[in-house]
């Protein structure tokens, strides 16, 4: 007879990657092995806190969970660490161009409905579908609830990055399921300091001022009370998420990053519910004849805390003596001549289709129905793209206006920031190499917008530039990019001798 189940063991492994252990088999959900994560070598975002995972002693997987393709879900070299002849599973809509990307590294991929669940040993996994208010960038996301076979009550809910599933909280409600023991809320707020640059920092005058940078309070209100509402009854809240910090940030990792402080505040401020907030290694044990969580620590990962220290000490300098924060380009630069012929040409190709679909966007929208700005009346040109250092002249922009009438992009005189803000409603500054890079293939619209945008908008944060371009060129729109920096990957990873066979 099979070896029945104790419980469910969640171990940590950094940001939003578990390893979920029923005693008898495991499932590894996103896993990131590596001590950092990124589309390319040269751009990688180091996991917070810094952690190794010895995955030579790691308890085998038995599966792989892909919840969506955002690259800090979705981690090739990761998958190249692990054993061929486990399976992985990934929801209905994940793009083609991830499928196939995983196929090309040796695997099996299996997509699964809210209807199948995936049995692994004692585990029944359900993957449900984001809520239909999620946020267009997340809507792909696939949300586990994992339970031991013939219980109910005693599960567990990953959100993920999405609103909670209309089709579980549905399920909820009927009471064909009861609540969740334990829900996994990922905490994306991704707060720098004060006076650093953010993808959503506004370069408008006023409109980035203390008071509308988002607050410890704020953040927890948002995942322990508006996030868990509808999950009324669950007992248990781990926290997860902000585990990253940023390529070529001066300032030491995210604030509210350390979840085991955000979770001994919430455990103080409310008692609804147990919140845990664990560190890389931390292992959760939910034993499935009820009674209270354990909580341990497996040997097999290791939290480097030496620079741990060093860069909260960074982030303490920084606050204490905080000053502006210049990006830098991302991308390889360009420097041969057939290399930026092929640059500009591709860039003339791609303004005109860019042109296009920012009118379907929320800055579309916006900037369609603004007809007067600070000088007076607007005229058909709502937005600026400023370009740095454009090739054969470092230093220097090249502008170009968007004029809703065509729509195009139009070249205009080149001014400075102030004078553009002052005439375009809507501003993008991108290094020039950085978008060639994206149309490449070389990088993503994720790296560009974290490491290197600047920008400006009115209205709400969605109405800017900065979630125009996630639906422009997200993995969902463009799969054309995306399969071409997927390749890339690949072709990385043969160039390494073979890890398994």
């Amino acid at each position: 007879m099979a070896p029945r189940s104790t419980g469910l063991e969640l171990t940590f492994l950094g940001h939003q990657s578990w390893h979920i252990s029923d005693g008898t088999a495991v499932v590894l959900l996103d896993p990131i092995l590596t001590p950092a994560f990124g589309a390319c070598p040269q751009l990688e975002f180091a996991l917070w806190p810094p952690r190794t995972v010895d995955v030579a002693a790691m308890p085998r997987p038995d599966a792989v969970v892909l919840s969506h393709e955002h690259l800090d879900h979705f981690h090739l070299p990761s998958l190249d660490l692990l054993d061929r002849r486990v399976p992985v599973y990934t929801g209905v809509t994940t793009p083609t161009a991830v499928v196939d990307a995983i196929r090309m590294v040796g695997f099996t991929v299996r997509r699964l409905d809210h209807t199948q669940p995936l049995r692994v040993g004692e585990m029944e996994i359900f993957l449900y579908p984001a809520a239909a208010r999620t946020l267009f960038w997340e809507s792909r996301v696939a949300q586990p609830l994992i339970r031991l076979v013939d219980t109910t009550g005693a599960d567990v809910f990953i959100g993920v990055d999405a609103d909670v599933s209309d089709l579980y909280v549905e399920q909820l409600t009927d009471g064909a399921l009861l609540p969740p023991r334990l829900a996994v809320v990922s905490n994306n707020a991704q707060t720098v300091p004060y006076g650093a640059l953010g993808a959503d920092t506004n370069l408008l005058p006023g409109l980035d001022g203390p008071r509308r940078r988002t607050t410890g309070i704020e953040i927890l209100h948002s995942l322990l009370i508006s996030y868990v509402e509808p999950l009324d009854g669950v007992s248990e809240v781990a926290l997860c998420g902000n585990g990253f910090t940023a390529p070529r940030s001066p300032h030491g990792p995210f604030l509210y990053a350390d979840h085991a402080r955000l979770a001994d505040a919430a455990n103080a401020l409310q008692h609804l519910f147990t919140v845990y907030g664990p560190r890389p290694g931390d292992r959760l044990t939910l034993p499935a004849a009820g009674g209270p969580a354990r909580c341990d620590r497996v040997r097999w990962v290791h939290i480097d805390t030496d620079a741990e220290q060093a860069a909260y000490a960074r982030q303490r300098a920084f606050l204490a003596d905080p000053r502006p924060v210049e990006p830098t380009p991302i991308a390889p630069p360009l420097i041969h001549a057939d290399d930026i012929s092929d640059a500009r040409t591709l860039l003339a190709a791609e303004l005109p289709r860019l042109a296009r679909h920012l009118i379907a966007t929320r800055t579309g929208a916006l900037a369609g129905g603004i007809h007067d700005y600070l000088s007076g009346p607007l005229g058909p040109q709502r937005a600026v793209l400023r370009l740095l250092d454009p090739p054969g002249s470092p230093g220097t922009t090249d502008s170009y206006a968007w004029d809703i009438t065509g729509p195009a992009f139009v070249p205009v005189p080149t001014t400075g920031r102030e004078a553009a803000m002052a005439t375009y409603p809507f501003g993008a500054e991108i290094y020039y190499q950085d978008l060639v890079g994206l149309l490449r293939g070389q990088v993503q619209i994720w790296d560009i917008i974290g490491g290197s945008f600047q920008g400006w908008h009115l209205g709400e944060p969605l109405d800017s530039l900065v979630y125009a371009l996630f639906a422009i060129y997200g993995e969902h729109q463009r799969p054309d990019l995306a399969h071409t920096c997927y390749t890339r990957a690949v072709a990385a990873l043969r160039g390494s001798p073979a890890r398994h066979p």
